[in-house]
């Protein structure tokens, strides 16, 4: 490498990034059903469902609808997205919204579901040397 050649500073997301990011939002913040986000007004962090904890992790922000938000990170809140989706065995990632509202579902499901998700991505998808 020479002098003058500037490495990256980040690596990149990975859709197990992000699940554990929606966990530690949802342990920290508070979990909700019914909507994205509990309406707290001017909450910078309001409590969210387990779409608006991925929405909060991949855009750093509450966004109206983190499923059509028009922002660069769209792609990867849907890669988030589909891999608790396959997690769970939903047959879409849409029914995450049904998931997280169903009757009895608690907080303590949801975080472990975002962080085994996120487990099982990574043995998917990195090799024995680590990399991705």
């Amino acid at each position: 490498m020479k002098a003058t050649h500037n490495p990256p500073t980040t690596a990149p997301v990975t859709p197990a990034d992000l699940l554990r990011m929606a966990a530690l939002y949802l342990r920290r913040h508070g979990w909700t059903q019914g909507d994205y986000y509990a309406v707290v007004f001017d909450a910078l962090t309001p409590r969210a469902c387990v779409s608006g904890a991925i929405g909060m992790s991949t855009y750093g922000m509450a966004t109206c609808i983190p499923f059509t938000a028009n922002r660069t990170e769209r792609r990867d809140y849907h890669a988030a997205s589909r891999a608790l989706a396959e997690f769970l065995c939903l047959k879409t990632s849409t029914e995450l919204f049904e998931w997280n509202d169903r009757p009895g579902r608690t907080a303590a499901e949801v975080i472990h579901a975002l962080n085994a998700a996120a487990d099982r991505w990574d043995s998917l998808h990195t090799t024995a040397g680590g990399t991705r």
